[in-house]
C-alpha cells in the first residue's frame, strides 16, 4: 500500500525500519533560514534526512524569479537519489509548521513524477504528542537513481498576466488575509496581491491541533471558493510558491485534482513594477 497525501504518526512509526520508506525533515523558518538545520541537529525523527528549503527545495534567485524559485528537477532528483529515493520508495515529509514546508517537498516529488509521497499529519509536534522518540544520529542510505518524468504543472508569470484578460483560470493566494490585503508585509518589498486573485489562507486547512481537517470539510470549502469552477482551472500562489503547495495538498486530500502552481508567486510578480497589482493604498489595480 502506498500513500499519496497524508500519513499518521502511528502508520509512520510502523515503517521506520522499512527499507522502502524514506523520511525527510523539512523544518524551516523564513526569518531564520538556518533554524531548521539546527533543529534537525538537535533532534529529529529516526532515520530522517534533512532537506533545506533554500538549498535543496529551491533554485537560485536572480531578483526577478521570486524568493523560492523551483529547483532544477534533475539536481533535485540527484539529491533525493543520494538519500536512497527510487521509483519504489514511499517518501514521508514532515515539519513543525503544520505542513507548510513539508508540502513543498510533497508537491516537488509529484512534479518530478513520483507519486509515493505523503506528509506526516501534524508533523513533529504530533509525533511528540504521541510520545514517540527522536534521535540525534544521522542515517546513511545506499544511493540510487530517481528517474524524472516531469509534469506540466507550473504556470509562468506571463500566463498569469494573460489571464488578467482571458480569465482562463482562478488564481488562489495562500497568504494570510492581512498580507493578501497588502498589510503587515515584512517579506516582500511591495504589499498587495495579483488582480483577480482569491484568498485561501493555508492555515485554514488545519484544525486546532495542527492536523489537516477532514476531507469532506476541505472539499466543501474549496468548492465554495471555486464558485462553480473546476479544479483543473485553479492555479495556486502565495508569497514564494511554498505555502501554495499546502493548498494543493489540501485539494488533493479533498479529492479535487488538477490544480497547478504559480511558482514565482507574489515575490516574483511584484519584482516587476510594470505588472498590475491591488494594494490598500489604491484598493484598485495600478500600473
Amino acid at each position: 500500500m502506498s500513500f499519496s497525501t497524508l500519513v499518521s504518526a502511528a502508520v509512520l512509526a510502523g515503517h521506520l525500519d522499512d527499507p522502502g520508506w524514506r523520511v525527510f525533515d523539512c523544518r524551516h523558518l523564513l526569518t531564520d533560514p538556518e533554524a531548521g538545520s539546527r533543529a534537525y541537529a538537535a533532534a529529529h525523527l529516526p532515520g530522517a534526512c534533512f532537506l533545506h528549503l533554500d538549498r535543496d527545495l529551491s533554485g537560485p534567485m536572480n531578483g526577478r524569479n521570486g524568493r523560492h524559485p523551483l529547483p532544477d528537477p534533475l539536481l533535485l532528483a540527484d539529491r533525493l537519489g543520494e538519500a536512497g529515493v527510487s521509483a519504489e520508495t514511499q517518501v514521508v515529509a514532515y515539519d513543525d509548521a503544520g505542513g507548510a514546508f513539508a508540502s513543498r517537498l510533497w508537491w516537488l516529488l509529484r512534479w518530478l513524477g513520483h507519486d509515493r509521497v505523503a506528509v506526516l499529519d501534524g508533523g513533529i509536534d504530533r509525533w511528540l504528542a504521541e510520545g514517540r522518540p527522536l534521535v540525534t544520529d544521522l542515517s546513511g542510505f545506499v544511493p540510487t537513481v530517481l528517474e524524472v518524468d516531469l509534469r506540466d504543472w507550473v504556470v509562468s508569470s506571463e500566463a498569469v498576466r494573460r489571464n488578467l484578460d482571458e480569465q482562463c483560470f482562478c488564481l488562489i493566494d495562500a497568504r494570510s488575509p492581512d498580507r493578501f490585503r497588502g498589510e503587515n508585509e515584512t517579506l516582500d518589498p511591495v504589499g498587495g496581491h495579483i488582480p483577480g486573485a482569491r484568498n485561501r489562507f493555508f492555515r485554514d486547512n488545519l484544525d486546532a491541533d495542527g492536523c489537516f481537517r477532514p476531507a469532506a470539510e476541505l472539499h466543501r470549502e474549496f468548492l465554495a471558493l471555486l464558485a462553480g469552477g473546476e479544479p483543473e482551472q485553479v492555479v495556486m500562489s502565495c508569497g514564494s510558491g511554498v505555502t501554495a503547495c499546502h493548498n494543493l495538498l489540501a485539494m488533493a486530500i479533498a479529492g479535487l485534482h488538477g490544480a497547478r502552481l504559480y511558482a514565482g508567486s507574489w515575490s516574483e510578480w511584484c519584482s516587476d513594477p510594470a505588472r498590475p497589482l491591488v494594494c490598500p493604498m489604491t484598493a484598485a489595480s495600478a500600473q
